[in-house]
């Protein structure tokens, strides 16, 4: 038999596949309800996710021209009903659903309990600022709790050996799907604090659903964050996946590469920088240097140090200055004195009785008091008589 003539190619296959499909009336025009998963919106406007229920998923696609029509923002965990065709994706050999309306059933359980527990720790105050600890300028140890295995800790490792290969990475392996996850989780952290492991810790783990990023939404893993004497950086999932972990964190990272340049510091921006200092520091030192030497010459060159006497000489001149404007200040004081002095005594002089004397007159005075009158005076008192020339004593006769 020759099998080589009777097969069929891949496309071939896919292309009998999309036709018996496209040619099924029931399978053009279906209603089916179900939860979003995986919910990409591109950036062309197209949307991308899976609708699931307890048991089964079927891939949705949905194209701009019809998601315009949207009165309402679809995301993971809302229960909806969509109305579309199910058709064949030829090249990928796939089926999916192409969506060409949709409404909101209700948000799924998960989101619900999502955003209960998120209420309840905000109220708490576990998404608080204040309670947020400062990432490590420079650690020396990063933990890790992430998988052994995959891409998330290789990129953590390459990232930081990048940035600073004196960082040593303690991976401290758990689960991070599963329903054991949670408790695994919690545990590594309060392992990591109780024996001082690192000096800070990324929680890490690639995308996924809400369902594979469920443990790092869990209460026991928010409090074991939130207990933490070490800092955590949380690096769950994809740049648009928020967990509870995240909110609790000391701080979030969109990806775990980019946890990793959060922790670690670039040895090499830092060198550059420091030379770059140092480049400044020289630079301000020297001119420094230069106007300090500029201060001096024109200080040596001062006339106070060229000529160190010109001051106290001039300082004398100054003060011989002063002296001669004193004396002259003083002479002629002296003078205006000696000629009101002058003046004076020519005055006490004419009103002397002394001058009175010295033209013929005489005075009596009998105990040191001048007799004004002859009615003062009884015989045998005893007066003294002062002349020009001198006194006498004389004895009242009548």
């Amino acid at each position: 038999m020759n099998y080589e003539a009777m097969a069929v190619s891949v496309s071939d296959l896919n292309l009998h596949i999309k036709e018996k499909i496209a040619n099924d009336e029931a399978l053009n025009a279906v209603i089916v309800k179900g939860e979003i998963s995986n919910f990409k919106a591109h950036y062309t406007g197209h949307l991308y996710f899976t609708l699931k229920d307890d048991k089964s998923l079927i891939k949705c696609v949905m194209f701009k021209s019809y998601a315009e029509r949207l009165n309402f923002k679809p995301k993971d965990g809302m229960k909806i009903i969509v109305f579309g065709s199910v058709a064949v994706f030829e090249r990928d050999g796939i089926y999916q659903i192409y969506v060409k309306s949709m409404m909101e059933q209700g948000v799924g359980d998960l989101y619900a309990k999502f955003e209960k527990l998120k209420s309840q720790l905000e109220e708490e105050g576990l998404f608080s600022e204040a309670h947020k600890k400062k990432i490590p300028f420079m650690p020396k140890v990063i933990g890790v709790l992430s998988s052994s295995t995959g891409a998330v800790i290789r990129d953590i490792i390459n990232v930081s050996t990048r940035r600073n290969p004196n960082c040593y990475i303690r991976l401290v392996p758990v689960p991070v799907q599963g329903p054991t996850a949670a408790k695994e989780i919690a545990k590594g952290i309060k392992f990591v604090n109780e024996n001082n492991l690192a000096d800070v810790i990324i929680l890490a783990r690639g995308g996924g659903s809400l369902e594979d990023l469920w443990p790092f939404n869990e209460e026991n893993v928010a409090r074991a964050i939130f207990a933490s004497n070490i800092p955590i950086i949380s690096a769950v999932g994809h740049e648009t996946d928020f967990t509870i972990a995240d909110f609790v964190a000391d701080l979030r990272a969109p990806t775990p590469s980019a946890a990793a340049e959060l922790a670690n510091l670039d040895v090499n921006e830092l060198k550059n920088k420091i030379s770059t200092l140092n480049q400044r520091l020289k630079v301000n030192i020297n001119k420094k240097i230069d106007l300090s030497k500029l201060k001096l010459n024109n200080l040596k060159n001062a006339k106070a140090f060229a000529e160190p006497l010109a001051n106290i000489q001039n300082n004398y001149l100054k003060i011989d200055k002063f002296i001669k404007q004193m004396e002259s200040k003083i002479y002629l004081k002296h003078k205006e004195a000696e000629k009101e002095f002058k003046a004076i005594v020519s005055k006490l002089d004419a009103l002397s009785p002394l001058k009175t004397l010295s033209r013929g007159y005489s005075l009596v005075q009998k105990e040191n008091k001048i007799v004004k009158s002859s009615k003062d005076l009884k015989k045998d008192d005893k007066i003294t008589l002062t002349f020009s020339d001198g006194t006498k004593t004389a004895i009242v006769n009548d």
